[in-house]
């Protein structure tokens, strides 16, 4: 039972996968080497092939990062974010322990190398062009705060989504017990509206989260 209403997004409040769940996926991807493709794996060795074209495109010519690297950041994050959203399945991606520890080595990846190999490159995107010299020591402050920030956004962005929808399933649910037939019906269908959102969101933040670290590699 539990004890408060965040204790669903606690992995010491049910029992069977937990965080195990996120090795999941490294259990189910290999399917595809020996066993028969089928329309599903093939819609979605079609998905990953345009996410991979896509992704080259926003790194540029000089290609800061891996486009492969990125899909299978993608197919990760999407493989857990749908994952939760099945009964008593644990939700790894809202934890900011699994966001945080996604978005962290890649950033900070990308400003080792941008101040490495092109600091000169580096420092003069701290300054904006047509910047007035007057304003360019705050812009400088104002740029080195977004970049530092932009991990800790980039988690919390795909966390805090993927709570909101799992509170609100849960608070419509709990509205149904000793009710009526007709807030029942209310409720449930609510909720399976709520649920096919929840759905669209799982996809859309995974390609959000991809896409703006993408983005930063390609700066």
């Amino acid at each position: 039972m539990m004890s408060n209403l965040f204790s669903v997004f606690d992995p010491t409040s049910s029992l069977l996968t937990n965080w195990l769940s996120i090795m999941l996926v490294f259990i189910m991807l290999p399917w595809t080497f020996w066993v028969m493709p089928t329309r599903t794996q093939v819609m979605w060795y079609s998905t990953t092939m345009k996410l991979n074209k896509e992704f080259s495109l926003l790194l540029g010519p000089n290609k800061s990062g891996s486009p492969l690297l990125l899909v299978s950041l993608f197919s990760f994050i999407l493989f857990n974010n749908l994952l939760g959203m099945f009964p008593y399945l644990f939700t790894a991606t809202s934890h900011l322990a699994v966001t945080l520890a996604l978005a962290l080595p890649l950033w900070l990846s990308f400003l080792l190398r941008s101040w490495i190999q092109e600091s000169k490159h580096a420092l003069a995107h701290l300054v904006p062009l047509g910047t007035p010299p007057i304003l360019m020591p705050f812009m400088v402050i104002i740029e080195l705060v977004s970049n530092f920030i932009r991990p800790i956004t980039l988690s919390v962005r795909l966390a805090a989504n993927m709570i909101a929808g799992h509170l609100l399933l849960t608070l419509l649910g709990n509205q149904a017990v000793d009710s009526t037939i007709l807030p029942i019906i209310i409720v449930l269908s609510s909720q399976i509206l709520l649920l096919m959102l929840e759905f669209s969101v799982a996809m859309i933040q995974a390609y959000v989260f991809t896409t703006l670290t993408t983005l930063y590699a390609g700066e």
